[in-house]
């Protein structure tokens, strides 16, 4: 391959791919398109996002609020008389010695628990440790899916913990399947046939767990609606990442003995602090992946929409904020964001900027419908007989601070042409109602 074809096909990659529209392709290369998208945008959001920055911080917190979060898990699991299968699951999770150490914490924690350590004060730092980290993990999140508005704290407390208390069950559920399924294959050994599809069957159970668990928190932990569709691959390539780098972990015992040269019985804690932040990392470049997935067309026009000019900025406000009055004003099913970027042929993740932007100046607001899950749709936020085009654009001119220590004196004959020329633009304008635009 030559210079020439190697700077063709970068040229592609970077510029070309991005302003294919799928009316100028096949079905199959729309799918290759989509999947080398992904892999790209999923690389490079990982890095913008300094997803490693957040892993770390995830680490901090997760370390605060593991032997709390562990002691609950525990102590539910000794009310019930399965603490065995618990620790049984934990000691097969981690390795020899992390696992000892940690075990140790948690009893020493339920002891001074049952003695009556934790009464008042120590009960609030218990649940407190745990809503700051199921606060940061929500955080992250909703910062790759771009969402502003994260839970409120009744709602943190009663998904989240109701999730605790869940998580004992499943594992118990799941030990109990494991050691049935173990025993009926050792009655079908002469099956040449069942037996060894059984015992893959059995292999694959802690994965399918572990991918249902990924999947289950790259669709319920983000404050917005996540398909199933954009979640499933990435939570799998998620779950079969993690699965693999455990096993690694595990089984080099030599990382182990070398670091207790160096820290003596504190080991288990460096290679603790290890383990969870290539986990959290694993977490969140899926977390990335199923964002990208979902959001794969707000991508397109990227370096337009970053780099667009005043005048089409504009253009495209009225456009929306037209759309959003006409639509009132029939009195028909208000316009989602989607619907806005494919009727008008306006990049989504543009038509999501501009809808924020409208609501900082408080021209629309959200409106969600009474089915759960249902998508966020726009309405006009002020009478759309007073809604005119100079309204909207002396609001866009002023969003924003003008706190600046400028004399103006200085300065009157620049601001007073500045002004005269805005208002004689605005007065003209000012006759023209948005609902009226749009024929």
């Amino acid at each position: 391959m030559n210079k020439a074809s190697i700077n063709h096909w970068l040229q592609f990659l970077t510029v070309g791919i991005w302003r294919v529209t799928d009316d100028e392709i096949t079905p199959l290369q729309r799918r290759l398109y989509s999947c080398i998208k992904i892999v790209i945008l999923s690389v490079q959001q990982f890095l913008n996002d300094r997803i490693q920055v957040r892993a770390s911080a995830l680490t901090y917190s997760t370390l605060l609020s593991i032997i709390p979060i562990l002691a609950i898990l525990f102590a539910i699991a000794r009310g019930f008389g399965f603490d065995a299968v618990i620790e049984a699951q934990f000691r097969h999770g981690m390795a020899k010695e992390q696992a000892e150490l940690v075990i140790s914490w948690i009893n020493s924690y339920l002891q001074h628990a049952q003695s009556g350590v934790f009464i008042g004060v120590g009960l609030i730092m218990l649940l407190w440790t745990i809503l700051i980290l199921t606060d940061n993990i929500e955080l992250s999140f909703n910062a790759i899916w771009q969402v502003k508005h994260p839970r409120t704290v009744f709602r943190k407390i009663t998904d989240y913990f109701s999730m605790i208390l869940l998580l004992p069950l499943l594992i118990v559920i799941s030990s109990g399947l494991t050691i049935f399924m173990t025993t009926y294959i050792k009655d079908m050994e002469n099956f040449l046939v069942l037996a060894p599809v059984l015992k893959f069957l059995v292999r694959m159970i802690p994965y399918a767990l572990t991918w249902g668990m990924f999947i289950g928190l790259f669709i319920f932990i983000p404050n917005t609606k996540v398909r199933l569709q954009h979640a499933w691959l990435p939570g799998i390539l998620a779950g079969s990442a993690f699965q693999a780098f455990q096993y690694f972990y595990i089984n080099s015992q030599i990382w182990v003995s070398n670091y207790n040269a160096i820290y003596g019985s504190f080991a288990a804690i460096p290679m603790f602090l290890l383990w969870t932040q290539i986990s959290w990392t694993i977490c969140l470049f899926g977390a990335e992946m199923s964002y990208v997935s979902q959001n794969l067309a707000s991508f397109n026009f990227g370096k337009e929409t970053a780099n667009i000019s005043r005048r089409y900025h504009d253009f495209f406000c009225t456009i929306i904020l037209a759309a959003i009055c006409k639509r009132f004003c029939e009195e028909k099913t208000p316009y989602t964001a989607e619907e806005l970027s494919r009727e008008y042929k306006i990049p989504i993740r543009l038509t999501k900027n501009i809808l924020y932007e409208l609501q900082d100046i408080h021209l629309v607001y959200e409106a969600v419908g009474d089915s759960k899950g249902q998508d966020i749709s726009y309405l006009p936020g002020c009478d759309t007989n007073q809604l005119t085009v100079g309204m909207l654009l002396r609001k866009l001119d002023s969003a924003g601070s003008e706190a600046f220590n400028v004399d103006r004196e200085q300065y009157s004959a620049s601001w007073e042409t500045l002004m005269e020329a805005r208002k004689e633009y605005m007065r003209q304008n000012n006759q023209i109602l948005l609902k009226d635009l749009l024929k």
